[in-house]
């Protein structure tokens, strides 16, 4: 049985239980974080933990551990997991308190964390690639908080899902922002282009990565949202989330991406990332 992590105790997953009235079920009023873990070794732990304060902080939950009882309880879930490859999951809402949209004073967060076996990813879709449509964006403006409220995201998951699509990416205004779970590169003419850190896009860490494997081996990349015509015509489309890493999408709206499979760019980064997987 998994074990948990649930406001001060280890228990096993299944008895993790919370109040009907707890604001992150009522609201959705909590933020969550996810990292993954190779070889019993959190990957880019402090940026992770990076992301978790500066959630907590953008929507004024006040953090509830330091940065040392965040690592032991992040540690003591990996040893107590006996799994060498996983994820942890964490997440932080405002707490239990009677229903009401203002915020409740005095009132602690609760504070929940469990592990997962890390989700192997088929390997067919490395030398195949994933399938993708594009989107409408018409969500909220504050994309770059990890918040749990992802009803959006899940609704145009599941339109991909029903379109025998892997990812449904995000378009506004004629930009290309991100996946429903995943943020987004677009390649053309050997040069790769993201979207910015912004308000409109959540800060991936395995964007970051990607970011800066590319910057320390001279890739040309820029940090601006392609356009709707740049990833209609693309050379290359690539996804990357924590669970996902770094994978080639090779269909977008039903049409093949360049020459319908996994090009160069991208396997040059995955090599690249499986690299630092290993330091």
């Amino acid at each position: 049985m998994s074990t948990a992590y649930l406001n001060g105790e280890y228990l096993p997953l299944d008895e993790c239980k919370v109040s009907v009235l707890d604001r992150g079920f009522i609201f959705g009023d909590a933020i969550y974080e996810l990292l993954p873990v190779y070889a019993k070794k959190p990957f880019y732990l402090e940026s992770h933990l990076k992301r978790l304060y500066r959630s907590m902080q953008q929507i004024d939950i006040a953090n509830p551990y330091n940065e040392e009882e965040w690592k032991l309880i992040i540690n003591t879930l990996i040893e107590k997991s006996g799994l060498n490859d996983l994820y942890v999951y964490i997440q932080v809402t405002r707490g239990v308190a009677p229903r009401d949209h203002a915020f409740p004073p005095d009132t602690p967060p609760t504070v929940f964390a469990m592990i997962g076996a890390w989700p192997k990813q088929d390997s067919k879709f490395y030398r195949e690639g994933l399938t993708a449509i594009t989107v409408e964006d018409m969500r909220w403006g504050r994309c770059d908080i990890k918040v749990t409220s992802l009803l959006a995201n899940v609704m145009k998951k599941q339109q991909a899902v029903e379109n025998s699509a892997h990812e449904a990416i995000f378009i506004r205004d004629g930009n290309v922002l991100e996946g429903s779970a995943t943020n987004v590169f677009v390649v053309k003419d050997d040069k790769v282009w993201t979207a910015p850190t912004n308000h409109m896009i959540l800060p991936g860490i395995s964007r970051d990565v990607v970011v800066q494997l590319m910057s320390e081996n001279n890739i040309p990349f820029e940090e601006t949202a392609p356009t709707e015509a740049q990833i209609n015509s693309a050379d290359e489309i690539w996804i990357t989330s924590s669970t996902k890493e770094c994978m080639p999408v090779t269909t977008l709206n039903g049409q093949a991406v360049g020459n319908g499979k996994p090009g160069p760019l991208w396997l040059q980064v995955f090599d690249l990332f499986q690299a630092a997987k290993q330091n």
